[in-house]
């Protein structure tokens, strides 16, 4: 959720506030709160577009994990981080639905951790109207019909050995320092 990134997101104050919801009780019941940060040459590190946007700010400690691809543990630090503060379970949210959330939720299940996707915690780009047609009829889903189907896939997604669920985002219960 970096600036850039929400500044052309579908429903992003709703977005931000879920997951600052999820922020502020996660840090409450002592859960880690790990964040990973996309950079490449549209969000080159140190720049305002760069930034996680304040609302969503890390903490001092929480550690930030610099990521080039959607996948947020390719060629990164991500599954070491997790491991070392003994996470089982990661709850997923962020920007953009069918990209990165989606190339992350499935490598934390590759790696054997069982996965929250917060329905209203993830978004996608707004679909801007080309060549004057609707949004909607461009080569992209609508936005809201992005996250619907990955809601929904995720729902009815089975994966060996590990626990997959979609909860929104006031559903998820930090109360031992894992969502329950």
């Amino acid at each position: 959720m970096q600036n850039t990134l929400v500044a052309i997101a579908h429903r992003a104050s709703a977005t931000v506030a879920a997951v600052a919801g999820l922020q502020a009780r996660a840090r409450a019941a002592g859960a880690p709160v790990v964040f990973a940060q996309q950079q490449d040459e549209e969000l080159e590190p140190g720049t305002e577009g760069w930034r996680i946007v304040p609302e969503l700010a890390p903490a001092a400690g929480e550690p930030v994990v610099p990521k080039a691809a959607p996948d947020s543990f390719l060629g990164t630090e991500l599954d070491a981080v997790l491991r070392a503060r003994g996470v089982t379970e990661v709850v997923v949210t962020g920007f953009a639905t069918e990209i990165c959330v989606e190339s992350t939720a499935r490598q934390a299940l590759s790696r054997g951790y069982d996965v929250v996707l917060v329905a209203d915690g993830h978004t996608t780009s707004v679909r801007p109207a080309a060549s004057g047609r609707p949004a909607a009829s461009g080569r992209y889903a609508a936005p809201a019909a992005s996250v619907a189907h990955h809601n929904e896939i995720y729902r009815n997604l089975r994966f060996p050995g590990c626990r997959v669920r979609v909860l929104p985002a006031a559903e998820v219960d930090f109360g031992r320092g894992t969502p329950s």
